[in-house]
């Protein structure tokens, strides 16, 4: 049996009025916050690679800036877990459940 794929949800940079939420690097912020959940933890020192977690994650999708959030991160620290999803809500933002499809093949070659 093939185990199920985490449920993903999307943070769109729209509030439910659909107007476009501001600063215009939210999504980048807020993925920042959340680079340090990681599978087996933040990786510290001066040697530390910056980019975003696989569990947290910025994307522009039709136009619209959002953030990409794992359920893995709920298992992983419930506390940032909480942390997006109330981000989400006290800035009324539109938070949709979806799955990101992997880039097609490309045809070159």
């Amino acid at each position: 049996m093939i185990p199920a794929k985490p449920r993903q949800i999307f943070i769109q940079g729209l509030t439910r009025q659909g107007k476009t939420f501001r600063p215009s690097d939210w999504a980048e912020r807020l993925a920042g916050a959340m680079s340090c959940f990681r599978p087996g933890g933040g990786v510290g020192g001066i040697s530390a690679a910056i980019g975003y977690s696989p569990y947290c994650f910025p994307r522009v999708i039709d136009g619209v800036k959002c953030v990409i959030v794992s359920e893995d991160l709920r298992s992983l620290e419930p506390m940032a877990w909480d942390f997006v999803l109330n981000f989400a809500r006290d800035n009324d933002l539109t938070v949709v459940d979806a799955c990101l499809l992997p880039d097609p093949p490309s045809s070159a070659g």
